[in-house]
């Protein structure tokens, strides 16, 4: 079994070509076969070699290997020529110097249901001769049997004057010569395939088994694009998602076990995976959903791997003891900074917050807050959440009216870590230089 993703090189890697590469290698990991990557780029004006790399790189963080490859099909022409000059040799291809125009006539004369049918020529584009009568049959995995009437069919340009071949044409040889057995790709190729399945045929070849995915939408059911948040992979790992996570999320769009299960390994998905369970109907990306779920494996990972996917992110090490606290609240790696960075190098300034928390009533209780955290004894999250909500019992209030003005005085704004841990892990010497800045003049103190 020899399973191929032949992605073109035309920018970032698509969340939609992301499912598509997860779901082929999946198929190939969990039947023990061989996975073939091939790069589409006879698109020459957009296939840089940054676009490839692109391709590349968004694979590799996904942590989605291959067994073969890449195989760029720009680099096989001398192939495809060679395939062209048999077709034309056996009559199964012919050239033809009919343009757009005289195909239009020919439908005006046999009907506009009628397929063009060209007559042979010395010269022009060539054309691959489409039988007549007859119909071709997809079976597909997902789909079921797909059927088009020949007498639909126009005969295709499968070659410009020039030689070269047309997309259709060099996808049909690649697959072939690759001995491809697994086609998995989106159902915007559907119309496609009947016509590499035509070229397959002429060459006497075994046509691969097809599954045509339903396209991705947002989740206000129109086709996935920017305006519906992160629309590649680069843009989610910008955005500070785990690979694990999107990989689990991404499997979910269109397949599901039979139990529901919402969070899968890894090794679990490659042994549950089956791509006839892929439902016909498009699935729907939900960037919060994917949030929740990016959540879950935050709070699943050790301190100390989360610590070096933060610092790698972030590019600032020695952040263990942060990450520790902030870990909770995280959902994305991306969230770390806005916890942990005023805490690290000092309070922001937010007027709003500084207004709500920091009036005269606020800062009375800063005071009170300050005398219990400024005694002797240890300074532990312990011994730090026992003199804080001492002081919420002797006030008579809740403890938002004292922790609030505390976190507002150390970080300058209402969302950080945990009090108790920020306090501790600040130490009572920098904790209390920073409400004392609070208390001289409302505004939390520079780091």
């Amino acid at each position: 079994m020899r399973v191929r993703f032949a992605p073109s090189p035309t920018g970032a890697l698509h969340i939609g070509g992301a499912r598509t590469a997860l779901y082929n290698w999946l198929t190939a990991r969990h039947a023990g076969a061989t996975l073939v990557l091939r790069i589409e780029d006879t698109d020459r004006e957009r296939s840089t070699p940054a676009n490839v790399e692109q391709i590349l790189q968004a694979l590799r963080w996904l942590e989605l290997d291959w067994d073969e490859g890449p195989m760029f099909q720009s680099q096989r022409s001398e192939r495809h020529r060679e395939a062209l000059e048999a077709l034309l040799a056996n009559g199964h291809a012919y050239r033809s110097t009919a343009t757009a125009e005289d195909v239009r006539a020919y439908k005006a004369a046999h009907g506009a249901e009628r397929g063009f049918r060209g007559v042979p020529e010395d010269e022009g584009a060539v054309r691959l001769r489409v039988p007549d009568p007859g119909e071709t049959v997809v079976n597909d995995m997902i789909l079921g049997e797909v059927r088009t009437d020949h007498a639909h069919l126009d005969d295709p340009v499968i070659a410009r004057v020039d030689g070269s071949v047309l997309y259709n044409f060099a996808v049909a040889i690649d697959d072939v010569d690759a001995g491809i057995t697994h086609v998995i790709r989106g159902n915007d190729h559907l119309s496609n395939t009947p016509k590499q399945l035509l070229v397959i045929e002429a060459l006497g070849a075994q046509a691969p088994v097809y599954a045509h995915l339903p396209l991705l939408h947002g989740p206000d059911g129109r086709k996935l694009s920017k305006r519906h948040g992160a629309a590649s992979v680069q843009e989610l790992q910008e955005a500070g998602y785990l690979p694990g996570a999107v990989r689990n999320y991404l499997a979910l769009l269109g397949w599901g076990t039979e139990d529901d299960t919402t969070i899968m390994s890894t090794d679990e998905l490659i042994a549950r995976f089956d791509i006839a369970r892929v439902s016909r109907n498009p699935a729907r990306f939900d960037e919060q959903k994917l949030r929740w779920l990016n959540g879950r494996y935050v709070r699943a990972m050790s301190t100390a791997e989360l610590t070096r996917g933060v610092e790698d992110y972030t590019g600032r090490p020695g952040l263990g003891g942060l990450v520790e606290i902030c870990q909770e609240k995280m959902q994305t790696l991306a969230d770390f900074w806005p916890l942990a960075g005023p805490v690290l190098d000092g309070p922001i300034d937010d007027p709003a917050a500084r207004e709500r928390w920091l009036g005269p009533e606020g800062r009375a209780v800063l005071s009170d807050v300050r005398a219990a955290l400024g005694g002797p004894g240890g300074f532990g999250r312990e011994q730090v959440e026992e003199a804080l909500r001492a002081v919420v019992e002797r006030r008579g209030v809740k403890p938002k009216d004292v922790f609030q003005p505390l976190r507002v005085a150390l970080t300058g704004t209402t969302v950080s870590p945990g009090i108790f841990e920020t306090v501790a892990l600040l130490g009572r010497d920098e904790t209390l230089r920073r409400i004392d800045a609070a208390l001289a003049d409302g505004a939390p103190a520079a780091a």
